[in-house]
């Protein structure tokens, strides 16, 4: 059963890895096409799909453009604001700076919007960038902050009580998307 699910049940498969593919590189192209080419531009995925998803992507725009994409890796967790106790070990690595560039967060899924929200705090800690858009597989929405993402793989109407469950190979063994509940 994967990490976080529980004893929900399996409803149904909503991408598998070609779908997975697909997404990632037509968020690619939508990427190039909007920032004129990668000039400028840094990833920064979110642990911890996000920062297999942002990986993907980042190769996938040096591969389209000849040019390497600096990927950095994000944890939010001392951003958080539904944790208080502690201060967490901090996994990011950012081997670059984020002043007077174009960031791009990558995440698996969007719910509520706090996890960008703790994204955004953590990126302008470390400086000013000349922009920041957002990147996520699922919009699955419900959002309790102002955040949209600007590339979605696919929108996901999902109730509440749903989960959305993003696999990866590099963490889970293999692709897919799947909603239990």
């Amino acid at each position: 059963m994967p990490e976080g699910v529980g004893v929900l049940e399996k409803k149904r498969m909503i991408m598998d890895d070609k779908a997975m593919q697909r997404a990632i590189a037509r968020i690619s192209y939508e990427m190039i096409e909007r920032n004129k080419g990668v000039e400028g531009l840094c990833m920064i995925g979110i642990f911890s799909r996000g920062v297999s998803i942002g990986g993907r992507i980042a190769d996938k725009l040096s591969e389209l453009e000849g040019v390497s994409v600096p990927f950095g890796k994000l944890d939010i967790t001392p951003y958080r604001d539904d944790i208080t106790e502690g201060s967490p070990e901090d996994r990011t690595d950012i081997p670059f700076s984020v002043q007077d560039r174009d960031v791009i967060i990558v995440d698996d899924v969007i719910f509520t919007g706090r996890s960008a929200r703790a994204a955004l705090e953590a990126i302008m800690k470390r400086g000013r960038p000349r922009s920041v858009q957002l990147a996520v597989l699922i919009d699955r929405g419900h959002r309790e902050l102002p955040i949209r993402p600007d590339y979605v793989g696919k929108n996901l109407p999902t109730s509440h009580s749903e989960v959305v469950k993003v696999s990866v190979k590099e963490l889970d063994g293999s692709d897919g998307v799947a909603i239990f509940g």
